[in-house]
C-alpha cells in the first residue's frame, strides 16, 4: 500500500509478554480508502484521527453487515472474520497497540470471548483520561508513550495469567505449518475438553480457529515472499489436506481466492500485526 506509511514498534520490555507491537500509519492523500483487513487473531486499542480532528474511519463492513460512527479512539476484540475498513476522503493518522491473543485476559481481567469481533470505548474500559491525552498530545512518540503507561498500570493492577495457555499459544506460533488441537493436548497433558474451555476463556476462540487464522496469515506472508511461483506449491508447505481446503479458507478469511491475491501480492501490506490490502 504505497499511499500509506506504516511504522511498526516494538513493545517495551515490560510490555513484550502482552503486546505483539505498535503500528503507527500515516496518510496524506485525499481519496477516500477502502482497506481490506484479514483476521490474526489479535485484540487491540486504535486511536485513529484525521487532520480536522475527526475519526479518520467512517465504517467498518464485515459478510454480516457494516458498522458506522466509529468512535476515534477504541478497544477491540480478537477478529475471526475479514473486514473492510471504510476511511474518509482526508490525510489521517493512527495509533495501533496490538495486544497478544491472551491480553484481554491478562491485562483486564476479562473473559475474551465476550468481546469477540465486538469493540468499546473509553469509558467502557477505564481509559477516559488517556483518551484526553491521546488528543492533547502533539506527537505519536507522545501517544505511544501514554499508551504504554495505561497498559503497565493494568497490568500491575490485574495480575491474572493462564500460564498454559499462554505456552499452547507460543506452540502453535513455531508448529503453524503442521499443528493440530491433537499435538497440543498430546504435548500439554490436558484433555480436549479443558483445553476448548481455557482457550476460549483466555483467546476468544477455539483453538481450531486461531490456528486456521494464524495459518492462513503464514500463507499471506508466503505468498509475498515470493518463493513460491504457484499457490499449491504454499497449501504444500503448509500441510493443507488438500487445494480445495486451502483454497477454501483463504477465502474465508481474505475476502478472494489465492489465484487473485498472487496476482495482487504487490498491493498487500504485511507486518507482525496481520495482513491488509486496498
Amino acid at each position: 500500500m504505497n499511499t500509506i506509511h506504516f511504522t511498526v514498534l516494538s513493545p517495551p520490555e515490560s510490555l513484550k509478554r502482552d503486546i505483539e507491537c505498535i503500528r503507527i500509519a500515516t496518510y496524506e492523500g485525499y481519496e477516500p480508502l477502502c482497506i481490506k483487513v484479514c483476521p490474526k487473531g489479535f485484540p487491540g486499542i486504535v486511536y485513529q484521527i484525521a487532520n480536522d480532528g475527526s475519526s479518520a474511519i467512517e465504517s467498518i463492513s464485515v459478510r454480516t453487515g457494516r458498522v458506522s460512527n466509529i468512535p476515534s479512539f477504541f478497544l477491540h476484540g480478537q477478529g475471526s472474520d475479514p473486514s473492510i475498513m471504510h476511511f474518509k476522503n482526508k490525510p489521517y493518522s493512527s495509533i495501533q497497540v496490538v495486544l497478544k491473543p491472551h491480553a484481554l485476559y491478562t491485562l483486564f481481567g476479562w473473559e475474551a470471548n465476550s468481546l469477540h469481533q465486538g469493540f468499546l470505548v473509553s469509558n467502557q474500559f477505564g481509559a477516559s483520561e488517556l483518551e484526553y491525552q491521546l488528543k492533547s498530545a502533539s506527537t505519536d512518540e507522545d501517544r505511544t508513550s501514554y499508551l504504554c503507561s495505561f497498559l503497565k498500570r493494568k497490568m500491575e493492577e490485574t495480575d491474572k495469567r493462564d500460564e498454559l495457555i499462554e505456552q499452547t499459544l507460543e506452540y502453535i506460533r513455531d508448529g503453524i505449518s503442521s499443528i493440530s488441537v491433537k499435538d497440543i493436548v498430546a504435548a500439554f497433558h490436558i484433555s480436549e475438553r479443558q483445553l476448548q474451555k481455557r482457550f476460549a476463556r483466555v483467546v476468544g476462540m477455539s483453538p481450531q480457529l486461531y490456528i486456521r487464522i494464524l495459518r492462513v496469515n503464514e500463507a499471506l506472508q508466503l505468498m509475498k515472499s515470493g518463493r513460491f511461483e504457484r499457490f499449491v506449491d504454499i497449501a504444500c508447505a503448509l500441510n493443507y489436506y488438500d487445494q480445495s481446503h486451502f483454497i477454501r479458507d483463504i477465502k474465508a478469511f481474505s475476502w478472494v481466492s489465492p489465484k487473485s491475491i498472487m496476482m495482487k501480492v504487490s498491493e498487500f501490506h504485511s507486518d507482525d500485526a496481520g495482513a491488509s490490502y486496498l
